[in-house]
């Protein structure tokens, strides 16, 4: 996450429009996504006629230099100044295999004569039509023609770069499953065999030879005193005693060789009830640690809900936790306290947090539960998205919210924020009629819409409506 995003650039022509202007587009573009902070890159203009794509040997000729430089490049943008040409445009980015953002330019008024008017409002829907019929993907962003300068562009650069991020990084990966299902939580069930489908890896790890690992483990290992000095570093563990600290530092160091080993890129981890009554911790705050570094984490193997944890981490190039559905916040309809034990990342916490004991496992069993961090979610304007995985589709809904500054008593133990979520009660009984568990993943920022286009439009995902 945060590395410098490409795009590759490709502009229209039509023999009898006026193909100077495409010159100029040129420029715009490029001064456009560099001042985004993006990086491109674009065919030699001297190969073909004004620099643009008309004709079908010249789409070859696109498509070729395309696939010369496959890896280099996260997205398309194909410019149209001028109405395009439908035959070149569809051979030169039918094969792509990259988010294609469709930017056409507007006509101005005092500029309709025939040696300026650019006539690309209709022909971006010739180009759109075409692709539609070939079935290639594509991104429309509003407005229909916009100029590459102008802010209106400046935010579909934003959001075509986070649908980008989201599409190339969910279209394969691998996501670590520690232990399995605890028999109480029927909710968090997942088909292994449809995520494949959806180029998802699963990697099963028992939670026996987790533990055993840990075992093995000497107490002066160099890694896990490195490890244990780091995770003191991150929060504040004062209250842990020295036993139960190094634990969860031989913990995190099993988990990091996971994650090396088989190049895992989330992952999920049964967190109770084994790791408190045989190796007396609580894992959470290695959860927090973990998507912290960028590696979306969720506990008691909600595998769904790591999945969405790393499609929005991926969109926002911020952390994402995943909270449950917990409390009412007093008679406020609107208005709901989001809360897990003590996984999320300080990233999204209003500072520092505090590593205690659980006090549901200190309840029945003193002393096994250290490991929370505890501590509250900050204010910000967030998404929530979960999924599932139901007859071989995945099913995914996101909607937009904004945690409050609103406070919870102290008394509250875990980590948790207030969530305003606009007409709540309504989309509470959607989410129950449409079978979506109590839990659900935040990210910082509004991107509902990013992640609808890139579910649907590339992942192939099934989209519910709560809003």
């Amino acid at each position: 996450m945060g590395r410098k995003m490409t795009f590759a650039l490709a502009f229209c022509n039509r023999g009898f429009m006026p193909g100077e202007l495409i010159y100029g587009a040129r420029e715009d573009m490029i001064k456009a996504v560099t001042d985004a902070g993006y990086d491109y890159i674009a065919m030699d203009a001297a190969l073909t006629r004004y620099g643009g794509i008309e004709t079908r040997d010249e789409g070859l000729l696109y498509a070729r230099w395309l696939k010369a430089h496959e890896g280099q490049f996260d997205g398309v943008i194909f410019s149209m100044p001028i109405f395009a040409d439908e035959n070149g445009a569809i051979t030169a980015l039918q094969d792509a295999g990259v988010p294609i953002l469709m930017q056409a330019y507007p006509d101005e008024i005092g500029k309709m004569d025939f040696k300026h008017r650019r006539d690309a409002f209709c022909g971006k829907f010739s180009v759109t039509d075409v692709f539609t019929q070939y079935g290639v993907p594509f991104t429309v962003l509003k407005p229909h023609v916009v100029h590459p300068l102008t802010p209106a562009f400046g935010q579909n650069l934003r959001d075509f770069a986070a649908i980008c991020r989201v599409v190339n990084g969910m279209k394969r990966f691998n996501v670590g499953c520690i232990g399995a299902r605890t028999t109480a939580f029927k909710t968090v069930r997942f088909d292994e065999i449809t995520l494949q489908k959806y180029g998802i890896n699963v990697e099963s790890f028992d939670l026996s030879e987790l533990i055993y690992k840990v075992g093995r483990l000497a107490d002066d290992d160099p890694k896990v005193l490195e490890k244990q000095a780091s995770l003191e570093g991150y929060t504040d563990f004062t209250r842990v005693p020295a036993k139960n600290k190094l634990t969860l530092a031989k913990i995190s160091t099993v988990i990091d060789a996971y994650i090396d080993e088989y190049h895992l890129d989330a992952l999920t981890l049964r967190c109770w009830n084994e790791m408190e009554t045989i190796l007396r911790v609580c894992p959470c705050v290695l959860l927090s640690e973990l998507n912290d570094r960028g590696i979306p984490a969720s506990c008691e193997i909600d595998m769904c809900s790591a999945l969405t944890m790393r499609a929005m981490a991926l969109a926002s190039e911020q952390p994402t936790a995943v909270l449950d559905w917990n409390n009412n916040y007093g008679d406020d309809e609107n208005k709901v306290i989001l809360f897990h034990c003590g996984p999320v990342a300080q990233g999204l916490m209003t500072g520092r947090g505090t590593v205690t004991e659980h006090k549901m496992f200190a309840k029945g069993d003193p002393g096994s539960g250290w490991g929370t961090n505890e501590g509250r979610i900050r204010a910000f304007p967030t998404t929530l998205s979960n999924c599932q995985t139901k007859d071989g589709r995945i099913v995914v809904y996101a909607s937009e919210a904004a945690f409050t500054d609103d406070p919870i008593e102290e008394a509250f133990f875990g980590c948790a924020g207030v969530c305003e979520v606009p007409d709540m009660q309504r989309k509470l009984i959607r989410l129950a009629r449409g079978g979506f568990k109590h839990h659900t993943s935040v990210g910082v920022g509004h991107m509902k819409e990013v992640l609808r286009e890139a579910f649907t439009t590339y992942l192939g995902y099934d989209w519910v409506e709560i809003d």
